[in-house]
This record gives C-alpha cells, sequence and structure tokens, in this order.
C-alpha cells in the first residue's frame, strides 16, 4: 500500500468519524480488523490492499489526531472557507481538509507541500471540480497564513 492509499484510507476513516457514532478506537479496531477490512475489497479499491505495519501505525495515528483535533481543524476550515459555514460543505471535502491540515500542523515527516498536494489529488476522486478549487484554496489560505 503507498502512502497514498493510506491517506485516502485515513480520509475514509476520518470520514466515518463524522458518520459514526462509534470511538475512534473502536471504530480503527473494527475496520482494521484483517477479516473485516478484506470483505470491503469489492466496494472500492482502496480496500483491495491491507495496509502493513508501517502504515497501519501512519493510518491510526492520522485518523487518532484528527479526532483529538477535530474542534480545532474545523476553526481553520471555518477561518478560510469564506462566507461558507463548515456545515454546508460536503463532508468528504472536510475530512480531506482535516486530514491535510492535521499532517501540516503535526506530522513532521510529512511535507507541508506534500500533504496539500495529496489532498488536492484525492479530492479530484471524490468531488467535482468546483470543490476541488474550494479545497485548494482554503488549503492554500491555511499554509500562506498559519505557517
Amino acid at each position: 500500500m503507498t502512502r497514498r492509499a493510506a491517506r485516502e484510507l485515513a480520509i475514509h476513516l476520518s470520514f466515518g468519524l463524522g458518520v459514526n457514532q462509534q470511538d475512534v478506537d473502536s471504530l480503527l479496531d473494527t475496520l482494521l480488523d484483517k477479516e473485516y477490512y478484506n470483505t470491503l475489497a469489492g466496494e472500492a479499491d482502496i480496500y483491495r490492499e491491507f495496509p502493513d505495519g508501517k502504515q497501519l501505525q501512519y493510518i491510526k495515528e492520522l485518523v487518532r489526531g484528527i479526532s483529538a483535533h477535530g474542534a480545532e481543524l474545523d476553526s481553520y476550515i471555518d477561518k478560510y472557507a469564506k462566507n461558507w459555514r463548515i456545515s454546508r460543505i460536503s463532508r468528504v471535502a472536510v475530512a480531506i481538509m482535516r486530514t491535510a491540515m492535521y499532517e501540516v500542523m503535526y506530522m513532521p515527516d510529512v511535507p507541508d507541500s506534500a500533504a496539500i498536494s495529496e489532498a488536492v489529488e484525492l479530492a479530484k476522486k471524490y468531488e467535482d471540480e468546483e470543490t476541488v478549487a474550494f479545497i485548494n484554496g482554503i488549503l492554500g489560505s491555511f499554509s500562506r497564513e498559519e505557517l
């Protein structure tokens, strides 16, 4: 599994935090159970390969961090989403932005430009062109103003 695939999986899990009423560790335990994970292979390509130990560690750190810092990350989204309330932004877009912002702020081994570039590329897979531009604009403003 590539780092991009692990990041995409973390975005799926981060999205799941907003939808499910499970705590972060229960969600991770459920979705990263190898047997259960293998049943998801038909749902999306991302589930065709189970993450290795290093990728599992990265995914768990990222998802736990997003969960722990969700309010802070959302405040940055609110700050830079001019004239938009976070409740009006798609949950997928929010999960993508939270992931990139968390990586930039709390994962020094991930270059800032890589976190933002990967977020925009993944957004292209899940969102329309206008939303991708919106995500890119927010992340660009965030990186210029906050770093």
